[in-house]
């Protein structure tokens, strides 16, 4: 068959864009709305429903086949290169969001429905074997939807960023209409103009792509109150770091991790009140933590040796060399009794033989499934068995005010696995009201000597972090969050819609 490997390429090219598209609507609306389960199911779900039903509408495109298949390629590439900047501006400016997104899915996924079908009856046309000819086109589509599913998370998005990671997938389309427009020249109708067109698109796209960092700047300007001074996607977030004047505040995936103005008061209720009730204090785990903050109040305890546990490399080595962090953390991570795991928690404490006398949790909240793992109660079993008999576990729980039963559904998690729990908070000025829950394997009086120097903390102040309000507490049993039935992600979910 006449440039039968071309189309052959063609069918990889747009399949693996197609991939890409729904990873990068799902990932954005993720990071920008929350409840990732949620927004790949909407995603997927829509997706497939359009792909049926532009398969359906292929049917009416009876002439002028290889017209239809330019067309739908250059529509697809520039919808879908455009995708996440339009996403981003409609979370920005728009009080419509979802509609956005529905919308952008559906018209995606329409016309990427009728490409198989389409480019299927443009090579059946030439083939001399339909059998053969359809297990090439199906197998070519299924191998580009695994490059792109695999490239998209492990290359595109951690190198490229959500903007770029778009551009470059709609250049893609373009550049497999191009493919056809000049090796079908002589069967497609006004073809020079779609040679115009197809040129003028690539070159927009290919420069979006190459300014797509101004683009990210000016975006995130709007997302963040404050000047961003650095964005970085590594291959599990995206940390960005804003600063105005003296306050300093880091987010990952669009979550504040501290404010430099504050951190004080919650890094002081993370580690000291556990530190207090601890029998001994030789060796310390942190879960989390990357920052390094909470490795800093622990350095004020001589002789204590601390491990780190952060899954991402590259926000321990942000936090191990940026000056602005640096100044604040005290430089915490490159002391010698501070040993960094770059690995993720749980499987930590699956392989762990060590035993400690105080597990500090300083996690991320509980907004998706990788995270909720990280609050079941196998994780905090896993935590039981790397404590000894006298050990201390905190947790950081959220919210008891602005995210009630999450908080709460964290403490019987606790419970559940044997531990005696202490459940306390504190204003935390950028955070709001936030809180902690202190289990142990043996039951704990309501004493806490502070024997370091604290900016927030003092004896007359500490007994009332363990006080909560009556809007603070649930009057029924939350649940247990488990591995199987992850209750903790809906309760935060409904906390965030909630308070937006």
């Amino acid at each position: 068959m006449k440039n039968y490997r071309l189309l052959m390429l063609t069918t990889l090219i747009i399949s693996g864009c197609s991939i890409c598209y729904e990873l990068i609507i799902s990932a954005v609306s993720s990071y920008l709305v929350g409840d990732s389960t949620l927004q790949y199911s909407i995603t997927i779900g829509l997706y497939m429903s359009a792909m049926g039903l532009g398969s359906f509408l292929s049917k009416y495109m009876k002439k002028n086949l290889f017209n239809w298949f330019v067309i739908i390629e250059i529509g697809v590439g520039v919808i879908g290169g455009i995708s996440s900047l339009v996403l981003f501006l409609a979370n920005l400016y728009l009080d419509t969001y979802q509609i956005v997104m529905y919308i952008e899915i559906i018209i995606i996924g329409t016309f990427v429905g009728v490409e198989i079908p389409l480019l299927t009856r443009i090579i059946e046309s030439d083939a001399e074997n339909l059998r053969i000819t359809l297990s090439s086109i199906f197998s070519f589509d299924y191998i580009g939807g695994l490059i792109g599913s695999i490239a998209f998370p492990l290359l595109l998005l951690p190198q490229l960023g959500y903007f770029a990671t778009a551009f470059l997938t709609g250049c893609m389309n373009i550049f497999a209409s191009m493919l056809i427009i000049y090796k079908y020249s002589n069967r497609i109708r006004h073809v020079n103009r779609y040679k115009i067109l197809t040129g003028i698109l690539f070159v927009c796209m290919f420069v979006g792509m190459l300014f797509s960092e101004n683009i990210s700047s000016f975006i995130e300007g709007g997302l963040y109150r404050d000047n961003v001074i650095l964005s970085e996607h590594t291959q599990y977030q995206h940390i960005v770091m804003t600063k105005h004047k003296d306050d300093l505040r880091l987010f990952i995936d669009g979550n504040v991790q501290f404010c430099s103005l504050d951190e004080y008061r919650y890094h002081e209720a993370l580690v000291h009140i556990p530190m207090s009730k601890a029998k001994n204090k030789d060796r310390v785990l942190v879960l989390g933590g990357g920052d390094g903050l909470a490795v800093r109040e622990l350095l004020k305890y001589e002789n204590t040796q601390i491990t780190l546990v952060d899954l991402d490399k590259e926000m321990t080595r942000l936090c191990s060399s940026d000056p602005n962090i640096t100044s604040l953390n005290e430089n915490s991570l490159k002391n010698d009794r501070v040993t960094i795991v770059n690995q993720d928690a749980y499987q930590f404490l699956e392989q762990n033989r060590e035993l400690y006398d105080v597990i500090i949790v300083d996690l991320p909240d509980p907004n998706n499934d990788s995270l909720n793992k990280l609050y079941s109660n196998i994780f905090y079993r896993l935590c039981g068995n790397s404590l000894t008999e006298d050990g201390i576990v905190t947790v950081q729980s959220t919210s008891p005010y602005y995210a009630t039963k999450a908080f709460w559904c964290i403490h019987e998690t606790l419970k559940s696995e044997g531990f005696y729990v202490k459940p306390y908070h504190l204003q935390v000025p950028s955070f709001g009201d936030w809180g902690f829950n202190m289990a142990s394997k043996k039951e704990l009086d309501d004493t806490y000597p502070i024997t370091v120097d604290t900016r927030y903390l003092t004896a007359d102040n500490i007994d009332s972090l363990f006080e909560f309000g009556k809007d603070e507490v649930v009057t029924s049993n939350p649940g247990i969050n488990s591995l199987s039935k992850p209750i903790l992600i809906q309760y935060y979910s409904e906390a965030e819609k909630n308070w937006d």
